[in-house]
């Protein structure tokens, strides 16, 4: 068994999906209509088959409670992990990308956190 697609929530799909895409270099996978909504995953890049994020939309009443909840207490979404934190850090702020956490060593590795500007808190990982 392993983990294909995950999802996260977002307030608007076409706002992350030029977030994820432009500021965050991730790759569109799918954008199929599903009604209202679309299902639109994206991937890392040289990585076509690897495990895809689905932006969600959270339309439900409990998706948005969660996700007003856990910004609130400072909880990040999701993680990503990089090569190299620092440059990642330079890089996305230099993309104007609004960090809550600089770059801090945490025992053995280093972590900073950003606002997704779609609802989310997103923990960078280097390891």
């Amino acid at each position: 068994m392993k983990i294909i697609v995950t999802s996260l929530f977002v307030e608007d799909q076409d706002k992350a999906l030029e977030f994820y895409t432009k500021k965050l270099g991730f790759v569109k996978k799918h954008d199929v209509p599903t009604g209202e909504y679309r299902w639109i995953t994206l991937v890392s890049p040289g990585e076509q088959d690897g495990t895809e994020l689905l932006l969600e939309p959270n339309v439900h009443p409990a998706a948005k409670d969660y996700q007003k909840k856990i910004v609130e207490e400072g909880i990040p979404a999701t993680m990503f992990g990089v090569a190299d934190i620092h440059k990642e850090y330079k890089q996305l702020i230099e993309k104007g990308v609004t960090f809550t956490m600089e770059p801090t060593k945490m025992g053995d590795v280093t972590i900073a956190v950003f606002d997704d500007t779609c609802g989310n808190l997103i923990q960078i990982i280097q390891q």
